[in-house]
């Protein structure tokens, strides 16, 4: 649906010597002018309505990653605070929920180093997968900001094209009133 709207000219009509016109929009023919354009302007609202719900969506799945990645960046900073001043790099913490901690950076391909056994990882290797949890949250983040600014300008978009279609339509009431009154003079 293109929003086409083409003139076809009504054959061997013509009012004071003007050939009438009627117009077809997107294989609807039949209509005059103003209604063309508000068919047309309606169906551009619509239109957009519906890229407006997909970015809706877009930002909703955006918000859950980092949700997610903000849920197992805590069981990694709970084994951080669990090291004293003094701890090595070589010092060793369990990580709760480790399966999940894990499935989520594989998931969203957040790079994890773990000690044998799966559940441990050294001080060293948690201080780095918290800043590798931190970047990934960060770049979802940075996204979802720019998710947010294009939503705003489908709404604003979807707003001014019903807005336009809606003053159409008065437009073409107006006009209808005003040839009814004048008829009875």
């Amino acid at each position: 649906m293109g929003n086409l709207i083409t003139p076809d000219e009504i054959a061997g009509s013509s009012v004071y010597g003007v050939r009438q016109v009627q117009y077809t929009v997107d294989g609807v023919s039949g209509r005059d002018f103003i209604d063309a354009l508000t068919v047309a302007s309606f169906r551009q609202a619509v239109s957009i309505e519906e890229t407006t719900s997909a970015y809706a969506k877009v930002v909703n799945l955006r918000q859950a990653k980092i949700d997610e990645l903000s849920q197992a960046l805590a069981y990694i900073a709970k084994a951080s605070a669990s090291f004293s001043n003094k701890a090595k790099s070589t010092d060793t913490a369990t990580i709760e929920r480790s399966e999940w901690v894990k499935s989520v950076a594989n998931k969203y391909g957040v790079s994890l180093t773990w000690e044998s056994g799966g559940s441990k990882m050294t001080c060293g290797n948690i201080w780095k997968a918290q800043t590798n949890f931190e970047y990934a949250m960060d770049k979802e983040d940075n996204y979802l900001q720019q998710d947010m600014v294009a939503l705003q300008s489908y709404l604003t978009k979807r707003d001014n094209a019903y807005s336009n279609a809606s003053k159409l339509v008065r437009k073409g009431n107006d006009a209808a009133s005003s040839t009814i009154s004048n008829v009875g003079t």
